[in-house]
Order: structure tokens, then sequence, then C-alpha cells
């Protein structure tokens, strides 16, 4: 058994995989441990990147192993799961200002190869199909990065009675734009809409690496695993998905009630 990290399984027999680990900071090497081991292995992996408050110990933890040698970016491409709408990328709330400050501009990775949506574009529709057709052209990210909403959103695919496919202009829930508002000055400056991949796009990347922490995320975790699928949480998708890994700290597991320690 890991220090600090326990694998968890439900016994659904899917193949979602569960770690628990002790704190943020050890979920956030852990994390940080597998996409470093997939770019390691495949130097031009192409990365599925999010935002928000989970990923970010992920992303210091890369740029840590970027600069002590350890970790090559020149050759990775990245496509991030959402932007909000209309924000120009050098606005300091945009998720394309957030991943150069957060992850970007600390590492050798080559601009031209970073994708993030275009949520200043003056057709959003076409935007959404000419980023879904970069995601078609690829054939799917190696590994997409996601957080979790408390409503159990994953990119901006929001709560309700349809999972929506390909990527698409989101109107965010009353509840988003409250807890995004932390970012802002002040609630009415959180925009509205965004851009967001939508759930088979999601679903088409080769593996999925899920990150969640604090107790605001206990009731999302607990429905994505052990409730049923339903577009009413979306990260429950993920249950039909080959190849999933989940982490998250203790805080962010204590809602999950069936989960058993693996063999």
């Amino acid at each position: 058994m890991e220090k600090n990290a326990v694998w968890y399984t439900n016994g659904k027999g899917n193949n979602v995989k569960v770690l628990v680990c002790k704190d943020y900071d050890t979920l956030s090497k852990k994390a940080a441990g597998i996409l470093a081991g997939i770019v390691n292995v495949k130097p031009n992996a192409i990365l599925g990147l999010a935002t928000g408050s989970s990923p970010v110990g992920t992303y210091k933890e890369l740029i840590k192993l970027n600069q002590e040698g350890l970790l090559d970016f020149s050759a990775v491409r990245t496509y991030n799961l959402d932007e909000y709408y209309p924000l120009d990328p050098s606005n300091d709330q945009s998720y394309h200002y957030f991943m150069n400050d957060n992850l970007f501009d600390h590492v050798n990775i080559d601009k031209n190869n970073v994708h993030v949506p275009d949520g200043n574009a003056p057709d959003m529709n076409k935007a959404c199909e000419s980023y879904e057709a970069m995601l078609n052209e690829v054939g799917g990210v190696d590994i997409q990065v996601l957080g979790i909403g408390g409503n159990g959103h994953i990119g901006f695919n929001e709560p309700t009675d349809t999972f929506v496919g390909p990527t698409h202009v989101v109107e965010l829930t009353e509840s988003t734009i409250k807890a995004n508002s932390r970012f802002f000055e002040k609630i009415e400056d959180v925009p509205t809409k965004a851009i967001s991949m939508g759930i088979a796009s999601i679903m088409k990347a080769k593996k999925i690496l899920l990150v969640a922490n604090g107790t605001g995320k206990a009731d999302a975790i607990a429905k994505t695993l052990e409730g049923p699928i339903t577009p009413w949480v979306p990260a429950s998708i993920l249950q039909l998905h080959p190849d999933v890994t989940i982490i998250v700290d203790e805080a962010a597991a204590s809602g999950l009630k069936e989960y058993k320690p693996a063999e």
C-alpha cells in the first residue's frame, strides 16, 4: 500500500480507479507523476488540460519536474477544456491567461502547440466547430485532466436533461457562477457563458485523470462514483470510460459509502 494514498474500488467491474490521498499535496504529486510518466514515455504526447483550483498543485509539480530537468515539454501539445465567453485571452480572468500563469510560462512548451477555445470569437458556433475539428484531427488526447464542479459538472457541461456531445456554447448555472465569483472582484463580473468541450469530446480521450479536493466536492464525487449515470451529474458518464483515474484527498472522499479498499 502506498504511503499517504489508498486505492479504492466499488466492485462494479468498470475501469474507474480511485486513489484517496491524505492531503492536497500528496494528491498533486500523484497526479503530476501520472502526467509526467505519459510524457516521458511519449515526448510528443497530447495533453487535455483543465483550469480551476484543483489542478493548480499538479501544475506546480509539473513545473518543478521540468525545471529539475526531469520532464520535457518541448514536443508536447495541449488542448484545454473550456474558456469563458466573452473574454479576451489577455484578460487576467481568462483561462488562457490562467494556463500561461500556472503552467505554460514556466515550462519549455512551444506556445504554438497550445490550444485553448477562443472565448472572444465573433462567431461562437464556428469557433466550437473548429475546436471540435482539431480534437477529431488528433484522434483524441492521450490523457484528459478534469476537475469537477460542486454540482458534478466537468468542463462547463452543466447538469441538464441530456448529455451534450461536441464542443459547444454553455449557459452557466447560478451555482457555477457563484462558485467562480471568488476569482472576480464581484459576482456581476463573472461571465454567464462559456465555450466547452462536450461530453463526447471528453470521452474521446484515451485516458482521463480527474482531481478533486475539499469537502465541497465530496457530494459530487460520491454521486459520480456511486450514483447512477445521469446527465444531472455530468461526471457520472466517466463510469463508462475504459480508463479513468480519480485522485481525491480525504475530504473529497468523505461522502463515499460503498467503495472499499482494493485487496
